[in-house]
């Protein structure tokens, strides 16, 4: 049986939540608080599987009491928010940088036409969030991990990672920090674009790219249709649209159905890669449930590009790339630290390579 805390200042909400929750057998609501303080309170008492988390609560907001949990008793924490303004989605970031697994919309209600689809779905995340065996400020471990890529990657795959033209990037529950972590040494000399497609609920994209942005040295942006695609880029794929490109390299948003399943979705953006870039791109898959991309990064692999996959270890859900490393379509299995290495080591390639023609130039003009 799963124990659930929810932690929602709403009683309207907090019932409705308790419903859905309790509608599965495997889950037993254990406890329902109004605040982050009392959700510290009954952690002194009983200790719940899985907590659903509130942003905007009186007494103590739901990004104090991650840290305090996160750094005391961490749970499994799922952030649940309505609100989309600004602030409270940079909020919600801050929670998942604080240790919330996952932020997740709030079920609109009964009677909606997405009502069976919302709670399936938190139900199916919070089974998910329940097998995760947290530590405190679970993200922060990664900074311990050393770099092995003398071990993992020859001197000529570094060559051949220095010729290719387009970086694209999936990920899911667990993402927002890697990637954070996996763009944090690369600035705007990076040598290619990148394309990210990240699943997270609707609504966020913009404010993850904000909190991004307070991290990062490269520009960051979300993808508009039509645009042309720069080195030292990224771009994410926007809310209800997928996300591929044209062999002009210029990005196509494609405001259609979902593919797989899912808008927007890693299948689309790999598989659309593969077709006009083949050879020529580095497809990186990162932590997150199902296994939306999987099987694309398989076919960019067939093409003979270069393919990554974040390592068990370091996966908050080892979903798509355990997936992915099951149909051995990645070439090299890495956590982040390692992989932002490889991203570093593009760049200072690239770097140097400016730079000695520079000063070729220099001495001739001379």
């Amino acid at each position: 049986m799963i124990k659930v805390l929810i932690v929602e200042d709403s009683r309207v909400v907090s019932e409705y939540l308790n419903y859905i929750l309790s509608s599965d057998p495997e889950i037993q609501i254990v406890g329902n608080v109004s605040n982050g303080r009392q959700a510290i309170e009954f952690l002194k008492k009983k200790k719940p599987d899985v907590i659903t988390m509130d942003i905007d609560m009186p007494i103590m907001d739901g990004l104090e009491a991650t840290r305090i949990i996160m750094s005391t008793t961490p749970v499994p924490i799922i952030i649940v928010t309505a609100s989309r303004n600004a602030k409270e989605v940079s909020i919600s970031m801050e929670a998942l940088a604080a240790g919330a697994l996952s932020v997740e919309e709030k079920p609109r209600g009964i009677g909606h036409p997405d009502e069976e689809f919302q709670a399936r779905k938190l139900i199916k995340i919070v089974k998910l969030m329940s097998e995760i065996k947290v530590v405190t400020r679970k993200f922060y471990m990664i900074n311990k991990s050393e770099s092995k890529l003398d071990v993992k990657i020859s001197k000529h795959t570094i060559g051949d990672l220095n010729k290719k033209k387009i970086v694209v990037v999936g990920s899911s529950s667990g993402g927002p920090l890697v990637l954070q972590k996996i763009f944090s040494k690369i600035t705007q000399e990076f040598p290619y674009p990148i394309l990210v497609v990240q699943h997270i609920a609707v609504g966020f994209i913009d404010g993850l790219i904000n909190w991004l942005r307070n991290t990062l040295l490269i520009p960051i942006q979300v993808a508009t249709d039509n645009e042309v695609l720069k080195s030292g880029h990224i771009y994410f794929a926007p809310d209800h649209h997928q996300m591929g490109v044209s062999n002009s390299g210029k990005i196509n948003l494609d405001k259609s159905d979902s593919y797989n399943g899912l808008c927007p979705s890693v299948a689309y953006l790999f598989k659309s890669v593969a077709e006009e870039y083949g050879k020529h791109a580095i497809g990186i898959i990162l932590t997150g449930m199902g296994s939306d991309g999987a099987n694309e990064l398989k076919i960019l692999k067939d093409a003979g590009s270069i393919t990554i996959a974040q390592d068990k270890e370091s996966s908050i859900v080892h979903g798509m790339p355990g997936v992915a490393i099951r149909l051995n379509a990645a070439n090299y299995i890495m956590n982040p630290v390692e992989i932002s290495d490889v991203l570093l080591n593009i760049e200072q390639y690239f770097t140097s390579i400016n730079e000695n023609l520079h000063e070729n130039i220099s001495k001739k003009g001379g």
